[in-house]
């Protein structure tokens, strides 16, 4: 049976999660973790296979993980479960080592074939998502939006201003300093040719980046 980690830090979530993968009787949780940190320890210090990684969990965030665990656990096996719907985010994830890219509303129906798919080599995307990344690389595709244009770490804190977060708490939250927050808050104010945090929620629920505007698609 293949060991699982199941990092995400919600523990309803989790909870959730280990019914589904319980009943497929092919996978088991053997251990789990609330956030980055805690699945670095987890991977120390336990046998694991495969590994299901939200994308957005304190401290370290799922694209950082993702390469952190990978230089360090190469083999391993990482399979995305989050919110983020947009290609964007499943190509980042993709290209930092994720074997797999599975949206949270998918993961009742998806989630165990989605292992499997991985967990024998494979790769996974959900056939709507493969049809959103294939359209964004066909010539006549729209012009990049902006926000794509922003590095790993600039959309987390990106992110993380949409959310309300203060400068020092973002800094907290991502074991930064405030100095650096604010560096990479001045880049995406650039980048974004934006003048404010209240510029970057407009944008943010126009073009469906926050949870609340998601619920509106």
């Amino acid at each position: 049976m293949i060991h699982v980690l199941l990092a995400d830090d919600h523990m309803l979530v989790r909870d959730g999660l280990k019914r589904i993968i319980a009943e497929s009787g092919l996978f088991l949780v053997v251990a789990e973790a609330a956030d980055g940190n805690e699945a670095l320890q987890r991977l120390r210090t336990q046998s694991i296979e495969l590994a299901l990684f939200d994308l957005s969990m304190p401290g370290r965030n799922g694209i950082e993980l993702i390469k952190l665990v990978k230089a360090e656990f190469p083999a391993l096996r990482i399979l995305v479960l989050t919110m983020h719907e947009e290609d964007q985010y499943a190509v980042r994830a993709i290209r930092a080592g994720a074997a797999g890219y599975l949206t949270k509303d998918s993961a009742s129906s998806s989630l165990i074939a989605a292992m499997q798919k991985i967990a024998r080599g494979g790769m996974y995307v959900s056939p709507e998502l493969a049809e959103q990344m294939a359209l964004s690389l066909q010539p006549n595709h729209a012009t990049e939006q902006t926000h794509h244009q922003l590095s790993d770490r600039e959309d987390q804190v990106f992110h993380a201003l949409i959310a309300g977060k203060s400068v020092g708490e973002v800094a907290n939250d991502l074991n930064l300093s405030v100095k650096t927050v604010s560096t990479h808050k001045a880049h995406i104010f650039r980048k974004m040719q934006m003048n404010s945090v209240a510029e970057l929620v407009h944008y943010a629920i126009a073009h469906k980046l926050t949870p609340a505007a998601k619920l509106t698609k």
